[in-house]
């Protein structure tokens, strides 16, 4: 068996959709999206984190593809929830769309997280995880769009068609970190995009300042650009407080966690994603378990936490309301009050009063 009837063999729909080709590719002498000084996490031609695992190999890949224990998920999921936002909020409001998508409404500016309003998480229309709800907010109720925050470059977090429905309708700010600019002009080269490593920050107008921060994760599009691009999390500093946004990362040894508490106090918000994690063996490295999200919530002493990154897109073999169940014991286990870390159905919103001390 060659390598492509092995891959399609493992499920290259799914393996793409989260770029987990990156895994299975060879060596490539040159960035086709960045082209900068070497750092402590770029060597001239890949991004990584220092000190953490960085890339699985084929026979790992295909022990897990093949290995079995993947749970079945309904074809349909859908949410009690729908939320129409107002055109702009006096205190901070937060609603999940589906999967890593947020709309975050603080300081009169109306900012979304990896939006991903297309019904499959794929490089194609026809193949990939289709979702099993719609999106919490439909497309023609949201808001002026003042800035979109880009994560990093998996096909569950970077659409570009619904970033091109975006510029078309709103214009508004694309922010990313560093090589992701290339991947959105390659789709919408009429987008501009402002990109940062890590450590930098975008002011993002009104009082409120996106920083970019490291996350425990990699990136991929297709077979020969892993890490590539940069990935990263973010944190909003906000006249009305503290928002730290992940979209993708494992917990690793803690460190991040520990570094954003202490450069930015704790947190009046916390997004941290809960699912994605199954099997431990293969997805420890890249995705937190809601065992390891309660670990970050008490690293980071966050008011409110929401649980996002689960229930919408079938990425990994966990079952669908798994995360919801195993966030619950872990918070009882931790002695931690279940409306503090609460696990979002799409549509469903967090609001702060607009009186923050």
């Amino acid at each position: 068996m060659n390598r492509r009837t092995l891959l399609k063999a493992l499920g290259l729909p799914v393996i793409a959709a989260t770029g987990a080709l990156g895994w299975v590719t060879a060596a490539r002498s040159k960035n086709r999206y960045y082209d900068g000084p070497v750092s402590d996490h770029f060597d001239g031609v890949r991004f990584f984190t220092p000190g953490q695992p960085q890339d699985k190999g084929l026979l790992e890949l295909a022990r897990w593809r093949l290995g079995g224990g993947r749970k079945d998920w309904p074809e349909s999921f859908p949410s009690p929830f729908r939320d129409k936002p107002p055109a702009e909020v006096p205190g901070v409001r937060s609603a999940l769309i589906g999967h890593a998508s947020f709309l975050i409404q603080v300081a009169g500016l109306n900012i979304l997280t990896d939006p991903v309003f297309s019904e499959r998480a794929s490089p194609v229309s026809f193949a990939g995880p289709t979702r099993v709800n719609p999106p919490g907010i439909a497309f023609d109720d949201l808001p002026p769009i003042h800035v979109v925050l880009i994560t990093h470059n998996h096909y569950d977090h970077l659409d570009t068609e619904t970033l091109g429905r975006l510029w078309q309708r709103f214009r508004p700010k694309f922010v990313a970190p560093l090589g992701n600019d290339a991947v959105i002009r390659a789709e919408h080269p009429e987008i501009p995009v402002e990109t940062r490593d890590w450590g930098g920050s975008v002011d993002l107008g009104r009082g409120v300042t996106a920083h970019l921060e490291p996350a425990y994760h990699w990136s991929a599009r297709g077979i020969n650009d892993r890490r590539m691009a940069l990935w990263c999390a973010y944190v909003l500093t906000t006249p009305a407080g503290t928002i730290y946004h992940i979209g993708d990362t494992g917990f690793g040894d803690g460190k991040i966690f520990h570094a954003v508490r202490e450069r930015f106090g704790k947190p009046r918000l916390a997004h941290l994603p809960i699912g994605a994690y199954e099997p431990r063996w293969f997805m420890k490295p890249q995705h937190m378990n809601p065992k390891d999200a309660v670990k970050v919530l008490t690293i980071i002493e966050a008011e409110q936490a929401l649980g996002h990154h689960w229930g919408t897109f079938r990425l990994t073999d966990e079952g669908v309301e798994e995360p919801l169940q195993e966030l619950a014991a872990a918070l009882q286990t931790a002695e931690i009050p279940g409306e503090r870390f609460r696990a979002l159905r799409p549509g469903e919103v967090w609001e702060a009063p607009h009186s923050f001390g």
